[in-house]
């Protein structure tokens, strides 16, 4: 006896997605293995696409990449090539998950950039 009800993409029994029909007569689920014939499929339309970003919008990143360097919040942290105040960071995960990220600072005043492994 069915628990779901409605929409044919989904399984009426675990209510898990169906996988789009193949060349079998049945659509079985991968979940709880529950069989469909295909032909309660009859009418309906599959549609996918696929969009590409335009070239202009990738050479505009290149160029915003560059001035947004600068762009985050600023600490009281000295130069250390300049030895002035004030510098600019942000983080990454640069090692496995179970270790600390990574922090990048750079000067607003000379652009140098340091790493420190947290």
């Amino acid at each position: 006896m069915s628990c779901f009800s409605g929409d044919l993409n989904f399984c009426p029994e675990c209510g898990n997605i169906l996988p789009v029909p193949g060349r079998e007569n049945t659509i079985t689920c991968p979940r709880c293995s529950f069989k469909i014939p295909v032909r309660e499929f009859t009418g309906q339309v599959i549609k996918s696409s696929v969009v590409f970003n335009p070239l202009d919008q990738i050479s505009s990143t290149v160029d915003s990449e560059e001035a947004a360097e600068l762009k985050g919040p600023v600490i009281d942290r000295r130069c250390s090539r300049c030895n002035k105040e004030g510098m600019v960071y942000h983080t990454r995960q640069m090692r496995s998950a179970d270790e600390g990220q990574t922090v990048f600072f750079t000067c607003i005043h000379c652009r140098f950039q340091e790493k420190e492994d947290s």
